[in-house]
């Protein structure tokens, strides 16, 4: 017959948080994402290693089945556990850095300069340059920042009419140089309420009131930036297409790389735990997952996933700074849950766990698997020979 530890293992689930919402998870509680990648092992229909034990999937106890489906001779050391009923998240585990949000591919935002001359201006590293400010100076001409996606190709004068003139239209009224009431023609339309919005802006940054933006005198990029890197140097020759500045933008985010084997159970509006190096846990919102996946060597390909700060006040000002993430991906109620470890893989392909009776009988009764919980290494099982309560065998602690 199995021998067993004297101690009952107790299952943990998302049961004992009210309305079915996950416990909360904390520093004390981080392991490795261990579960993922038993997931890969119970995939792979070979063998199966847990908490030490190496299973083979031939012969698992080690010994003959007894008649009535009984089974003995199990030598590994084994404990007691109870399938239990209730509600379950799948959780996926990870460590990321906090910084501030790039390009969806995380790549940085580029000033590039569309003007000949010399770099008199430059901001400094971790400056936050907005919407309607210099953000460097060519001959000690401001280059304004101006909000929107379409590239600088000409200059934007009275008459001008594309998408180029919608942006900066969109800048103005965002800036308060122009109103909606003030447009005769259409938003993408250069005309004389334009000119005079691009007059009073010059004038704000001392220049000429032209009521027009000669070539180079304005960048347009999405968001207001924070600087990383200045790829000129004051005092440097630039010329059209010369790269001035590197940037994020200025909202706070983690980057985590996760295992691409789990990319099929990301999406986006997935709630996040994070835990700050502070210990301090806040909320978060998956707001990106990859979609090609990065690896080198006997590396496990990676895909990166963006994490928004649903507080990012109580980030303070860290920038790169390592935080551990726990992703909720799915949840599910009234499920029949046990550890992953109670699992035996089969030599022709499924998994069963070993049932013991109130007569001390073991079976193997075959189960089908759910929603997995790789936070805390427990997983929902579809069987009709499986109810809540009834004992089962895992590996000793």
């Amino acid at each position: 017959m199995t021998t067993h530890a004297p101690q009952d293992t107790q299952i943990r689930s998302d049961a004992a948080g009210a309305g079915g919402r996950p416990s909360r998870w904390r520093p004390s509680r981080w392991r490795p994402s261990r579960w993922g990648r038993s997931r890969r092992a119970l995939a792979a229909g070979g063998v199966l290693v847990v908490a030490g034990v190496v299973i083979g999937v031939t012969d698992p106890f080690g010994g003959a089945a007894a008649t009535g489906g009984g089974v003995a001779g199990n030598a590994s050391a084994t404990s007691i556990t109870h399938v239990r009923q209730g509600s379950l998240s799948a959780q996926i585990l990870g460590v990321g850095a906090l910084g501030y949000a790039a390009q969806p591919d995380g790549s940085p935002y580029v000033a590039v300069s569309r003007a000949s001359g010399t770099i008199t201006g430059l901001p400094g590293i971790g400056q936050v340059v907005r919407q309607g400010q210099p953000l460097f100076w060519v001959n000690n001409s401001p280059v304004v920042l101006l909000n929107g996606s379409t590239p600088v190709s000409r200059a934007l004068s009275a008459g001008a009419s594309g998408p180029d003139v919608r942006e900066l239209n969109s800048d103005l009224r965002a800036m308060g140089y122009l109103t909606r009431s003030a447009l005769r023609h259409s938003a993408g339309f250069f005309g004389p309420a334009t000119a005079a919005a691009v007059a009073r802006l010059q004038g704000v940054l001392g220049e000429a009131k032209t009521g027009s933006l000669a070539f180079g005198q304005a960048v347009f990029l999405p968001a207001p930036l924070r600087i990383t890197k200045r790829d000129a140097v004051l005092g440097g020759n630039t010329h059209p297409g010369a790269t001035v500045l590197d940037a994020t933008s200025t909202t706070r985010e983690v980057r985590v790389s996760i295992d691409a084997t789990q990319q099929s159970s990301l999406r986006a509006g997935d709630r996040v735990l994070i835990t700050l190096p502070n210990y301090q846990d806040t909320s978060g919102v998956v707001v990106s997952v990859g979609t090609v996946a990065k690896g080198s060597g006997s590396a496990s390909p990676t895909i990166p996933v963006g994490i928004m700060l649903k507080h990012p006040g109580v980030a303070g000002s860290l920038d790169q700074a390592p935080v551990r993430v726990q992703i909720t991906t799915a949840g599910v109620t009234n499920a029949l849950i046990v550890p992953v470890t109670a699992l035996l893989p089969q030599t022709g392909g499924g998994y069963v766990v070993e049932t013991v009776n109130a007569a001390g009988v073991h079976h193997l009764v075959p189960v089908t698997l759910g929603l997995f919980d790789d936070a805390d290494g427990l997983v929902q099982v579809f069987s009709r020979g499986l109810a809540a309560g009834q004992a089962i065998v895992v590996p000793a602690a």
